[in-house]
């Protein structure tokens, strides 16, 4: 999955630091798109002599590399680099760089988000003591969001409801939402496949979690049984694609990135 990048680590503790010039130093557009060189899969990022004088934040590093946020939008170019968008990066390329760039991105997304006290209306500053945002005239504090959603594995006999989404990622997936208030995951687990394709479901199970900057989520994945004849009734404003398919006949996404397709091919190779 995008996390295991083992024997490197992402370093995400806190920490007040000046960018050198060696640095990696993050560009996003208003759309959200970081400007990247991209060679055969691999990134090249643009670096703290490339923001000089800008207003940087530090994110975290990637083993010995520092990563840093350049603040305020503007329209620095680099020759042969573009603007990225983190499906894109996704899509082309791989490595221990696509998760850096989605864990910056959520970070960028909380940052871009959150520029004015939701309490007084405010400019909020940068807490120096933790990542926060602080109001100077109320005191709000505001920490990064993280948003629970679920991935289910829905298990029938020999076979896996494998579903497509009707907007947005084009690939073999799975039943999936998020957490609504009050809920419990289990909860979440057994709503979200009763309304995405009207199927009851028991023993409900923990598998595996995983950090998912784009949608600035915590994923959690669950398997469970279908209860009944496990017929499918579809909704179809948020699937275009809901069917029971055998094991053998699984056809995994293309990368390796998701807690989805790591659950899809365990219950393929028959190890669930």
């Amino acid at each position: 999955m995008i996390q295991d990048i083992y024997p490197s680590k992402l370093h995400n503790e806190f920490a007040r630091c000046e960018m050198r010039d060696d640095d990696v130093a993050l560009f996003y557009d208003a759309e959200g798109r970081v400007l990247l060189k991209e060679n055969d899969g691999k990134i090249c990022f643009t670096t703290g002599a490339d923001a000089a004088g800008e207003q940087t934040v530090y994110l975290f590093s990637l083993d010995e590399k520092r990563f840093f946020l350049v603040m305020d939008r503007n329209e620095f170019r680099k020759e042969g680099f573009k603007n990225y968008t983190v499906r894109e990066v996704r899509d082309i390329c791989a490595g221990k760089e696509v998760y850096a760039l989605f864990t910056a991105y959520h970070l960028w997304k909380w940052y871009e988000d959150n520029k004015y006290c939701g309490r007084c209306g405010e400019k909020l500053d940068l807490g120096t003591t933790e990542r926060s945002l602080v109001c100077p005239k109320c005191g709000n504090t505001v920490y990064p969001r993280i948003n629970p959603a679920v991935i289910v594995g829905v298990i029938k006999d020999d076979c896996l409801l494998i579903t497509r989404y009707n907007r947005g990622y084009a690939h073999n997936a799975l039943v999936a939402g998020f957490t609504e208030i009050g809920e419990t995951l289990e909860e979440t687990v057994a709503r979200e496949v009763m309304e995405e394709t009207g199927i009851e479901v028991t023993n409900i199970r923990y598998y595996k979690s995983q950090p998912w900057g784009m949608a600035q989520d915590i994923l959690v994945g669950y398997y469970c049984d279908a209860v009944g004849d496990g017929r499918i009734r579809m909704d179809a404003n948020e699937l275009k694609y809901a069917e029971w398919v055998r094991r053998e006949e699984i056809v995994l996404q293309p990368n390796n990135l998701s807690l989805t397709n790591e659950m899809m091919k365990m219950f393929k190779e028959g190890k669930r």
